[in-house]
């Protein structure tokens, strides 16, 4: 190919560029716009609305755009609603005329645009005016007859255009009953008439500083704050009423919400009167405002109205992952927890390895027991009602000086029917009653503590041989790749994989729930001397990872002896599961 040809391909492609930028990309998105408007009864766009009037048959609704919302100046003065407000404007201006009907009517009675069912201003971001004057709907009722404001000609426009001009004002208005973030709290006053309760903030956490100092229930301050941020009005009662008093609004119940601090602090109130139970709300309104407002009586509900429900209902706080150790002193025996790196280990009255999800559960029941009823404020009563506790369990915190104390005791009281204890922190306080099932929970053994895995450390992938005797029958399998078996005694071919892995993962999750003979004794009692069922677990260098004997079963409970130690155990047998068939249940 020539040079000249090559310049002029050249050149083609240089103009097919430059009109493609143009055509598509600097006059695109115009062209798309103007595209848009074909059919429209206006050329502007919602965004240049600043104001909204609509005269309606029956009330006039005036709206004005005020930053990134709407105020509703008429019939009422109120804050407007943004989303059905912006649908509104976006309906209005974007109406599309489907057809003219008569470009010069003799009589505007022939389409109801005489005494038209609304009549629609905008006022524009340039200080123009349009205007659209709505009629009746045609005969199929999917039309609406308008025309625009000053000019002759009738025309249809979707029907959707009169029902958004024409929704009552209920709906234009703004229905947050306290407009608040709540992480931008920082205080809450509560005036319940015969008291005044006032909290604050720092750090996450809550505390009460009226009617005395007190650490607060930072949870149940949450959830009051985010109900009420996230509560709608259920109904405008009544705007500007000759009387406050049907509404129990003469003398109300005064809700604060603080935000910032210092001087950029600002207060937003909310003012709660009577309850209304057939329309299932309370009557509440905004102060410096005329309407009353019917709000959900669920908001009403989540009020903390007194100290008790907000005053910190913990027993003792404490970072779970500082603890470094735990000693519990019960009817059942003293034990003794003490932390080894990430887990944790029985140090007294024997050294054992511990189950680590039930010393876990100490820690978190602990963190979770909760007042059920304060008996003091402070440790004044712990003579009284802790002089002889039933459960102590010590709690040693990193760093700290020296362990917590936590006392329990049985106490006679019944909350809702149930068992209560007393608690407190010892030399701390208050004196507390919680849930009396704490002394058990909370009153564990050393049994209940220790690791109870009948084969500690087994894991199922690290098994290349399984052994199963049932009487005279044996089956060997062997591990064929990640997770295929192989008979290699007992028959041949391929082996049920369900049902080896079920067996070995049965064994790993075995636990036993009690010593029934420590050093083996009378093994013929439990079936140990004739097992019923015999397994032997084989590493990859031929080494014994475990043996297990199962003995008899009688209901739910089994009897099973570890191999290489002398204890037998009671077992629950549904843990344990179905014995296996050998060989049959072996033979894939």
């Amino acid at each position: 190919m020539r040079w000249q040809t090559t310049a002029v391909l050249a050149a083609i492609l240089i103009a097919l560029g430059a009109f493609y930028y143009v055509y598509e990309v600097r006059l695109g998105p115009e062209r798309e716009k103007t595209e848009g408007r074909k059919g429209r009864v206006f050329t502007v766009e919602p965004a240049d609305v600043t104001e909204l009037e609509i005269k309606r048959t029956d009330s006039t609704v005036k709206l004005k755009r005020e930053g990134d919302g709407w105020q509703i100046l008429a019939p009422v003065n109120a804050r407007g609603d943004r989303g059905p407000i912006d649908e509104t404007v976006t309906s209005i201006v974007t109406a599309r005329m489907d057809r003219e009907i008569e470009a010069d009517p003799k009589s505007l009675g022939d389409f109801g645009l005489d005494k038209p069912a609304a009549e629609i201003t905008l006022r524009l971001k340039d200080g123009k005016q349009a205007g659209l004057v709505l009629g009746a709907k045609s005969p199929t009722g999917v039309w609406v007859y308008a025309r625009e404001a000053g000019k002759p000609a009738v025309f249809v426009v979707g029907d959707s255009v009169l029902r958004d001009s024409t929704r009552p004002v209920a709906e234009f208005r703004d229905k947050t009953v306290l407009a608040f973030e709540q992480r931008e709290v920082t205080g809450l006053e509560i005036d319940t008439r015969d008291d005044k309760i006032a909290l604050e903030q720092a750090d996450g956490r809550w505390k009460m500083t009226r009617p005395r100092p007190l650490p607060a229930d930072t949870d149940t301050v949450r959830d009051f704050l985010e109900k009420l941020r996230a509560a709608r009005v259920k109904e405008f009662a009544a705007d500007a009423p000759r009387s406050l008093e049907p509404f129990g609004l003469d003398k109300p119940v005064r809700l604060e919400i603080q935000t910032g601090r210092d001087k950029d602090r600002a207060t937003k109130t909310l003012l709660v009167g009577r309850a209304d139970p057939a329309k299932k709300g309370v009557y509440a309104m905004r102060p410096g405002e005329a309407t009353v407002m019917l709000i959900p009586d669920e908001t009403w509900t989540a009020v903390p109205k007194n100290v008790a429900v907000l005053r910190d209902k913990s027993i003792v706080g404490f970072d779970r992952d500082k603890v470094t150790r735990v000693e519990i002193e019960s009817p059942k025996g003293t034990v003794t927890l003490a932390k080894d790196g990430e887990r944790w280990k029985i140090t007294a009255p024997q050294a054992l390895a511990a189950d680590q999800v039930e010393a876990g559960a100490v820690l978190f029941k602990l963190r979770d027991l909760r007042a059920q009823a304060f008996l003091t404020d402070d440790a004044s009563g712990i003579p009284r009602y802790l002089a002889k506790p039933t459960v102590r369990v010590n709690i040693t915190e990193q760093g700290a000086s020296a362990p917590r104390i936590v006392l329990l005791a049985p106490s006679p009281e019944k909350r809702g029917g149930s068992a209560s204890a007393y608690a407190a922190v010892a030399g701390q306080g208050p004196v507390v009653l919680v849930d009396g099932r704490a002394l058990d929970e909370l009153g564990r053994s050393l049994d209940d503590l220790r690791d109870r895995t009948l084969l500690p450390g087994l894991e199922p992938r690290d098994i290349k041989r399984l052994r199963v005797r049932a009487g005279t029958q044996t089956v060997v399998v062997e591990r064929s790749g990640e997770s295929d078996w192989k008979l290699i005694e007992g028959g041949r071919g391929s082996a049920k994989a369900a049902t080896v892995d079920n067996l070995l993962y049965a064994l790993r999750a075995l636990k036993w729930k009690s010593i029934a003979a420590p050093t083996g004794d009378e093994p013929a009692k439990y079936g140990i001397d004739a097992p019923t069922l015999e397994v032997t677990l084989l590493k990859a260098d031929g080494s014994e990872a475990g043996a297990l004997l199962v003995g008899k079963r009688e209901g739910d409970q089994a009897w099973v002896k570890v191999k290489a130690a002398p204890a037998i155990y009671a077992v629950d047998a549904k843990q344990l599961g179905e014995a296996p068939k050998v060989p049959d249940d072996f033979k894939g």
